[in-house]
């Protein structure tokens, strides 16, 4: 049963996570395009929706792993008794999710590899 709690706990953080890489791709790309005025802003919104299905698994994925090695290696054992601990963890999902898109901007428009 405990073994059943913690995976439960486990994707309840990583839905979180990727929660929070929508949310970064929502600021990073903006809000989706109005498709009413054409066939051009409607294969401009299916392109938007296309990289929003593909990078949100991907950069949700390396967020989610990061912050369960994160917290299996380390802050188990700093937050043992703590009652901060969902907030801590939640700051510590929100500064993955900085890392990775800073990461992910930094190889897309600064060295230009992706």
């Amino acid at each position: 049963m405990r073994i059943l709690k913690q995976i439960l706990i486990y994707l309840f953080w990583i839905g979180i996570s990727f929660v929070s890489t929508f949310g970064y791709l929502w600021m990073y790309f903006g809000p989706e395009p109005d498709a009413s005025q054409g066939f051009l802003d409607f294969v401009g919104l299916m392109i938007y929706r296309t990289i929003i299905v593909e990078l949100v698994p991907i950069l949700g994925t390396i967020i989610a792993v990061s912050f369960i090695l994160t917290d299996i290696f380390y802050l188990k054992k700093k937050l043992k008794n703590n009652i901060k601990g969902i907030l801590i963890r939640f700051l510590m999902i929100i500064l993955l999710t900085l890392f990775v898109g800073l990461i992910h901007y930094i190889l897309e428009k600064v060295i230009d590899i992706i």
